[in-house]
């Protein structure tokens, strides 16, 4: 679970440089990534969980459900040329979840 939380941290500090502007993360995508943290730490099938775009469960409010999908229309297709590595992973257990 630590790589996902890393990922989408990595993916909310992509999209909050492009669309905020300046060097750090700014407050409300700050408070997002801490959010989704907390919610993939407190997720129910530990480390059987399969990628939340494909859980049955939604643990996640809606708004902030729409704002994480915001984020990763944006930053997925980029994140895997800055960090292949964690792209591969994540591809993995999306298909693992198949």
């Amino acid at each position: 679970m630590f790589r996902e939380t890393r990922t989408v941290r990595l993916m909310v500090e992509l999209y909050c440089r492009h669309h905020h502007g300046g060097k750090g993360i700014c407050g409300d995508c700050g408070a997002l990534a801490d959010y989704a943290a907390k919610r993939i730490e407190k997720c129910p099938f530990g480390r059987n969980k399969p990628v939340c775009s494909q859980c049955s469960v939604h643990c996640f409010r809606p708004d902030m459900r729409e704002r994480i999908r915001e984020v990763m229309r944006y930053a997925g297709p980029r994140i895997t040329l800055r960090h292949p590595v964690l792209a591969l992973d994540h591809l993995r257990r999306r298909l693992r979840g198949r």
